[in-house]
């Protein structure tokens, strides 16, 4: 028996989807690498430039995003997980992921994977981006916060979202019907013409 590729069953595994492991590793290897050169070239300097509503800056965080929830790094790895988890799940029961919602579960997975793999090695991790008065952050906190608008987006103002497929017929009465509009085909005319009457 086929399964339904629509159904959490018959889908594509979360690894071999296209679309979704891609972005994860894009995001994943451009946080590490921007976290590696800025360690290694900017953390003996002040910032670049020097003043300025945009600012490169080397800051090292034991919190979470933006700064948050400091000295909490065993709190935030355990988080971590949960949160990886939790987007997995989503992935593989919503109905029918579409390309946004691979996209933003993408950004979320590459950028929490970079986050938890600093949080793993160095107890900490690097932010560097200083933008207004927003905290220091990095790549891996801009990718899990734009994943995240697009995610509330598709929840609460597309309809894919809640879009399920259209009931598919059971296999045996797929069967019984084919069946019945075979043999109408091939009845001769006479044959019709007397079930017509018979009807009358």
């Amino acid at each position: 028996m086929e399964l339904d590729r629509g159904s959490p069953q018959g889908r594509m595994p979360f690894y071999r989807d296209w679309l979704l492991i891609p972005i994860v590793g894009m995001v994943y290897a451009l946080d590490q690498l921007t976290k590696y050169w800025v360690e290694s070239n900017l953390c003996h300097v002040r910032s670049i430039p020097a003043e300025g509503p945009f600012q490169l800056t080397c800051s090292f965080n034991t919190g979470s995003a933006f700064g948050l929830f400091p000295d909490q790094t065993i709190l935030l790895i355990l988080a971590s997980f949960v949160g990886v988890g939790v987007l997995l799940f989503v992935y593989r029961h919503h109905p029918v992921p579409g390309p946004l919602l691979r996209i933003s579960l993408g950004l979320q997975l590459g950028g929490a994977v970079g986050n938890l793999t600093d949080r793993l090695r160095f107890g900490q991790v690097t932010d560097f981006v200083k933008l207004g008065p927003w905290p220091v952050f990095n790549l891996a906190d801009a990718s899990i916060v734009v994943g995240v608008i697009m995610l509330v987006w598709l929840f609460v103002f597309s309809g894919d979202w809640t879009k399920k497929e259209p009931p598919k017929m059971e296999e045996g009465a797929q069967t019984v019907e084919a069946a019945s509009a075979a043999a109408r085909e091939e009845a001769p005319p006479e044959q019709e013409a007397t079930r017509e009457q018979d009807g009358d």
